[in-house]
């Protein structure tokens, strides 16, 4: 931590280039779609769907996976309530750069904590955050159970798991909320890029001129 003396030595430095020259050159306004859900209910998939989706049609975007950020930026974080919010502060932090660099961020984390995703929306900015809440039911979540989580929580192997022996808190407004148990991925994704339609610039075609 930062102590009180060194942070009035930091000064924040503007660039030159504006939030809307970003807008332009992508031809999209920056936002961080938020996606949280129980393990299992389909966030990483849906994730790196979107991305693809996104960048296919010319929107640059990046994902932020809770497990692949484990391996690095946040290796020595557990699971504890302590340790998920500074998770979640971290990637808002750095969700907040991606959409100051222009970029369309999609967050896969369960951030199963209502006042950890306020304490995200309030970092990046109301504006650019879309919560979107995959809603898939616990019995669906646990019969996916991909990589055997749950199974080992039932078994007393994993302390302090989402849904089983940690709370799960739903949003009570997200922008979206699917229901991956009978939506498609490609359904789901369909109901994300709609919603982010107004945010995304058609493209810019050159009129060909006659001689």
């Amino acid at each position: 931590m930062i102590s009180n003396r060194a942070q009035r030595n930091i000064v924040w430095h503007r660039g030159k280039v504006t939030p809307a020259d970003r807008a332009r050159l992508f031809r999209q306004e920056a936002a961080t779609i938020w996606l949280t859900g129980l393990s299992g209910s389909g966030k990483s998939t849906v994730a790196f769907e979107l991305e693809q989706a996104l960048v296919s049609r010319g929107y640059p975007a990046y994902v932020l996976d809770g497990d692949n950020v484990r391996h690095g930026l946040n290796q020595e974080l557990g699971f504890s309530p302590q340790d998920r919010k500074e998770n979640i502060r971290r990637i808002a932090e750095v969700a907040k750069l991606f959409n100051d660099a222009g970029m369309m961020v999609i967050t896969a984390f369960i951030s199963p904590y209502q006042h950890d995703r306020a304490m995200a929306r309030d970092i990046i900015g109301k504006d650019h955050f879309v919560e979107v809440h995959l809603a898939t039911r616990l019995h669906v979540c646990e019969q996916r159970d991909p990589k055997g989580l749950y199974r080992k929580a039932r078994q007393g192997e994993i302390a302090e798991f989402t849904g089983i022996t940690a709370p799960y808190e739903a949003p009570e407004n997200p922008a979206l909320s699917l229901d991956t148990g009978s939506l498609s991925i490609e359904q789901s994704v369909a109901q994300i890029l709609h919603k982010l339609a107004p945010r995304l610039y058609p493209a810019v075609v050159n009129p060909v001129h006659g001689g």
